[in-house]
């Protein structure tokens, strides 16, 4: 095992999970990377709409800190340089300056991680370069991309990245398990409001809900337009903090994913809910989009619906045995290959490769 490396990530947010997945994603890297014995000093713009919600303030898995605008990064200049990598995240407020900032530094292993790889890549195709731009791409010593598959090819022959490395999202295995409660809705979803994922929404979960009006639906999430009309057996949560997110999932009979429609296009984006829902082995109906049976094969480990007749079926006819048998491959699975240590591993690694073992040793 290698030497404990030093890591400064600059994220969107670790101390609020607020309508945005970045907080748990960061969190279950964080604590793999905490429990492999390495130090993370993490970096967050201190804005309102965080700084009003956090439901982790202090976390005892690293070294949390705030910085108001671009100019007080400077008060982070030692740490910065003398960390072994530093990791600037998609949707950091004022990214590009941000980039610019941290390489003007000069950091032994400079590396962004893209938690909205697809959303983020179709972005600079329109000219848009809101936390990263184009010519900075090829300046930087790895590209983590949230997703996998062709999608690292495109990174690098079209982007001009030195190395793209998938560096999926992962689950928290200790916060989230089966709580073994009693399940109360047959189907739920848990989600922030996004206009590209509602018409699968509206297919997925609101039309069997129309449907099945004996049986019971959750939708738990952020910023749902009040105009929307939610028959009446769909329960609805505006915000539900992560510690009550293995509870969600494990009193439901199924629960649904849906995807971003850029990420849909790219394939290979599985999402942080994704994992959440498998490693409390709820039995998972996802909408379709290439890569997913890599990770969770259709028929054993998912049930992939393209209409509202699939989901219809599945809560109406599927036998118990065979649903308790797709929520337990999906956890064994996720258990396997998904969770925070399995990440950091992935992480280190390529950081070593990456910076050389050697270069990386001599700093210590």
């Amino acid at each position: 095992m290698s030497r404990p490396l030093s890591i400064v990530v600059l994220g969107l947010s670790l101390s609020s999970s607020w309508g945005n997945g970045h907080a748990t994603t960061y969190r279950a890297l964080l604590r793999g990377l905490h429990a492999e014995g390495h130090q993370v000093l993490f970096l967050e713009r201190d804005v309102p709409w965080y700084a009003n919600s956090r439901d982790l303030p202090e976390p005892d898995f690293c070294r949390l800190a705030y910085y108001r605008a671009l100019e007080d990064l400077d008060r982070f200049i030692p740490a910065i340089r003398n960390a072994d990598a530093v990791i600037v995240g998609s949707y950091v407020p004022e990214g590009v300056d941000v980039i610019d900032r941290v390489l003007d530094i000069g950091p032994r292993l400079m590396c962004f991680y893209d938690i909205d790889t697809p959303v983020t890549l179709a972005a600079l195709e329109r000219g848009e370069e809101d936390f990263l731009a184009r010519r900075q791409m090829p300046l930087l010593d790895v590209y983590f991309s949230f997703s996998g598959g062709k999608v690292l090819d495109r990174l690098e022959n079209d982007f001009g990245v030195q190395r793209a490395e998938a560096l999926y999202c992962s689950v928290d295995a200790d916060a989230y398990a089966p709580t073994g409660e009693a399940q109360i809705w047959d189907l739920g979803y848990l989600g922030t409001y996004s206009p590209d994922r509602q018409p699968t929404l509206e297919r997925l979960l609101i039309e069997p809900a129309r449907r099945l009006p004996q049986c019971r639906f959750v939708i738990a999430g952020a910023q749902y337009p009040d105009d929307i009309e939610w028959p009446e057996n769909v329960e609805r949560i505006s915000h539900l903090p992560p510690e009550e997110h293995a509870s969600f999932y494990s009193r439901q009979r199924f629960t649904l994913n849906v995807t971003r429609e850029d990420m849909v296009k790219a394939g290979w984006s599985p999402s942080v809910r994704l994992f959440e829902a498998a490693a409390c082995a709820a039995p998972v109906i996802s909408d379709r989009w290439e890569g997913l049976e890599e990770i969770f094969p259709d028929g054993e480990a998912i049930l992939i619906a393209d209409d509202s007749d699939t989901v219809v079926k599945a809560l109406t006819e599927m036998p118990e045995k065979i649903r308790q048998a797709k929520g337990r491959a999906a956890h064994t699975r996720v258990i396997r290959s998904h969770i925070g240590k399995v990440r950091a591993r992935e992480l280190v690694r390529v950081l070593l490769e990456a910076g050389g073992e050697t270069r990386l040793a001599k700093t210590g």
